[in-house]
């Protein structure tokens, strides 16, 4: 591993030192980053570490977050598929962290803490080996973490592709199996990422359980699904939503794309992003294309270069005044814009938690993972969109558009969202839920050892300062 930036000045060898440690997905690295940037901002040292790979956004040192990214042996550098990324990542990612664990301390800033996201969890393993406390940063919700929990973890019976009886669990709405997460249906549960959730949830039991299970929500927006984990003795803190407020420009064309937004009228452009992994595919495509040229709104559709699989006319017809076609957007900035009327999302719970935080309404179109689950939430239970037809038609497409942004629900949708929003911000605001809960983790790095500080793993939910959050 390279450090990427400037020699770390002496006083900083007193400060609590917490290493982040991250699953090389988009999806994993934004949020741990935005957890280290806040840490960073109460006073705590930082340091960020994945892999370093061609898929992955370039990380630069920001808000007192160092890098230390590491590169598999023997490999370039270049594109891999996810599972051998995992595969790799799990065979070398140990030794790596052991070795960067060490050279911290040769370097006088000794690690205090080891925080890891899914899908990494031999990172709880080296933390133990070392003596160290650990924590988790759960990236999705916390519904799903209490799906998670009963499938991998006792015998609650959960529906077979032959069986589609709802499951109905402590917390939570009763869900039938095309709501479930991938990972809990019988075809999925056993493949290499079913394995690295069991290990993260089951086997760490115990000596290397994490001190904390920090999550990417907020108090108000799960409370009952949060209750029953706590029940369960899962000692979740929820810490969200994750925000990058101050996310910075990194493509030439991302002014155009704000400038082109301040031009448009209020609540009127359709935002339509899936993520950095998510394929529909070339009938889908261009299905999507002609719904959103036939909308006739204003919109910004975020697309992969490789995957814009569309005929010469339709997108000629995409490219005109009216919408923009980019590789990538500062995602935040742009649904906290006030032309924004709409976001037409893969149901990712990064974008979810952005989405309310922006109070934008939603037209929800589920992929994969936990992203069928987020949809029911956002639709069912938050109520502030409507679900896509799958596979996307043109029609279907265009419809799901104009009941979120004019239909006869619009503007209950709309009222919803902004309730959300300023949930969201409540939470994050001084004293509330999320800034306490973080509050209370930084106080759990910075005791001394020996007074139930980074010496201790212990559970926060029996602590009374995140009991009662």
């Amino acid at each position: 591993m390279s450090c990427q930036e400037g020699a770390i000045p002496a006083a900083a060898a007193a400060q609590p030192h917490v290493l982040l440690v991250s699953c090389p997905l988009q999806g994993h690295v934004n949020p741990l980053l935005r957890l280290g940037r806040r840490l960073a901002a109460r006073g705590i040292l930082v340091t960020f570490t994945t892999l370093r790979h061609a898929g992955l956004r370039a990380a630069t040192h920001r808000d007192g977050v160092r890098f230390e990214l590491y590169q598999l042996r023997d490999h370039d550098g270049g594109q891999m598929t996810p599972d051998d990324m995992l595969r790799h990542v799990a065979a070398e990612g140990p030794a790596a962290l052991a070795d960067l664990v060490r050279r911290q301390a040769d370097a006088g800033r000794p690690v205090s803490c080891v925080v890891n996201t899914t899908f990494v969890p031999w990172a709880l393993d080296v933390a133990w080996e070392l003596g160290l406390p650990c924590a988790t940063l759960w990236n999705q919700s916390c519904a799903v973490l209490s799906l998670y929990h009963h499938f991998y973890d006792d015998d609650t019976p959960f529906p077979s592709t032959a069986d589609d009886a709802p499951v109905a669990l402590p917390g939570l709405p009763a869900m039938s199996l095309h709501e479930l997460p991938l990972m809990v249906r019988p075809e999925f549960a056993h493949n290499l990422w079913g394995q690295m959730l069991r290990r993260q949830l089951v086997e760490v039991r115990g000596r290397q359980a994490p001190s904390w299970v920090l999550v990417n929500t907020f108090h108000e927006l799960e409370r009952d699904a949060i209750d029953a984990l706590r029940a369960r003795d899962v000692a979740v803190t929820p810490v969200g939503p994750l925000l990058d407020d101050d996310e910075p420009a990194v493509a030439d064309d991302d002014g155009c794309v704000m400038a082109w937004l301040d031009a448009q009228p209020p609540r009127s452009v359709v935002y339509v992003a899936f993520g950095s992994l998510v394929d529909i595919g070339r009938d889908e495509t261009v299905a999507l294309a002609e719904g959103l040229a036939g909308t006739g709104r204003p919109f910004i559709w975020v697309v992969r270069d490789e995957l814009l699989h569309l005929p010469e006319p339709v997108l000629a017809a995409c490219r005109g005044d009216t919408g923009r076609i980019v590789a990538w957007c500062p995602q935040g900035r742009v649904l906290r814009h006030g032309a924004v009327g709409c976001f037409v999302t893969h149901c990712g719970w990064n974008s979810v938690t952005e989405a309310l935080a922006a109070g934008v309404p939603v037209v929800a179109y589920p992929w994969w993972s936990d992203q069928f689950t987020n949809a029911k939430f956002l639709v069912e239970e938050f109520g502030v969109g409507v679900r896509l037809p799958a596979p996307v038609t043109q029609d279907g497409f265009r419809a799901c558009i104009e009941e979120v942004m004019s239909g006869p629900e619009a503007v209950a949708i709309r009222r919803r969202a902004t309730a959300w929003k300023e949930e969201a911000a409540a939470a994050l605001a001084d004293g509330g839920s999320s800034d306490r809960g973080l509050e209370a983790f930084v106080d759990f790095v910075r005791a001394p050892v020996g007074s139930g500080g980074v010496d201790t793993i212990s559970s926060p939910a029996k602590q009374g300062s995140v009991s009662s959050l």
